[in-house]
């Protein structure tokens, strides 16, 4: 992977990680479109590290809140019932689920659910899915009304972005609306759940990268990840801004659009639904 390469990568991971529309599936169409090899599922969880970290510093006072009342709640029990402290270990257990998963299915990650034809259709599958869930939602939950079983099927819905297409902003939002809970408190809190599991992630996949062979080298990627930062911060402020008076209907428009076109591009032969080596 050269520099210009990680430029573009990074720029793609940065605008898309938040959006719901699938980042891991922007980054795997990016390289094939332009003939470089798939930059691989190690190359997409260290990215996200930057776009993270973008996530931290938008939400830093909440997250120091949470913190705060998380660890005082450990050994005092008057902050056991705290919002912040609830909000704290309900974002520990959802976040089980994608760590069970990802073990589970790490074989599948790196390779079988790399197929194009696979991003295809869970871009327009679960395109469909956030729209019935922006539609039908009622809308009337905050925060505060999150348990342990919400926070496990926010939790299962994230999991399921090990699969490039489903998008994990996309699929929890769309478990928040299901669920009753307004647009901007649904993304907030698929955004405070993926901290730690990209966290995790990132950090598992470290290994894997300057490993030889077509792995991707260390400088590239701290490259792509410092520019997905800058960029994703830009976008969460965007983001915000825009779920508070427009609906998630631009992006499901756009999500089916995609995956109809990589449909067709697969299946004329312009598109190689294995474009770049298994890594």
């Amino acid at each position: 992977m050269g520099w210009f390469e990680a430029i573009i990568l990074g720029l793609v991971q940065g605008l898309t990680e938040f959006l719901p529309i699938s980042s891991s599936a922007h980054l795997r169409i990016t390289a094939a479109l332009a003939g470089w090899d798939d930059p691989g599922a190690a190359f997409t969880a260290v990215t996200q590290i930057g776009t993270e970290l973008a996530v931290i510093l938008y939400f830093a006072p909440k997250i120091g809140r949470i913190l705060v009342a998380w660890f005082f709640s450990l050994y005092k029990r008057d902050w056991r019932g705290h919002p912040d402290a609830r909000l704290g270990w309900l974002i520990i257990v959802g976040s089980i689920p994608i760590i069970v998963l990802g073990l589970f299915f790490q074989d599948a990650i790196d390779h079988a659910f790399r197929d194009l034809r696979v991003t295809a259709t869970m871009l327009i599958v679960f395109g469909m899915i956030l729209l019935v869930a922006d539609r039908i939602g009622k809308q009337y939950r905050d925060l505060d009304h999150l348990t342990v079983p919400h926070g496990l099927a926010y939790g299962f819905a994230q999991a399921l972005a090990i699969v490039p297409g489903v998008s994990r902003s996309g699929g929890t939002v769309s478990a928040g609306l299901l669920l009753g809970y307004t647009r901007s408190d649904a993304t907030e809190y698929a955004f405070l759940l993926a901290v730690p599991a990209v966290f995790g992630s990132g950090l598992y996949k470290l290994t894997d990268i300057g490993s030889g062979g077509e792995s991707p080298q260390w400088g590239p990627t701290i490259l792509a990840t410092l520019v997905a930062f800058g960029v994703g911060y830009l976008v969460i402020a965007w983001l915000m801004k825009f779920i508070k008076t427009k609906s998630y209907v631009p992006f499901v428009i756009y999500r089916v659009a995609l995956g109809i076109a990589l449909f067709v591009l697969i299946y004329t032969g312009v598109l190689d639904p294995n474009a770049g080596p298994a890594l």
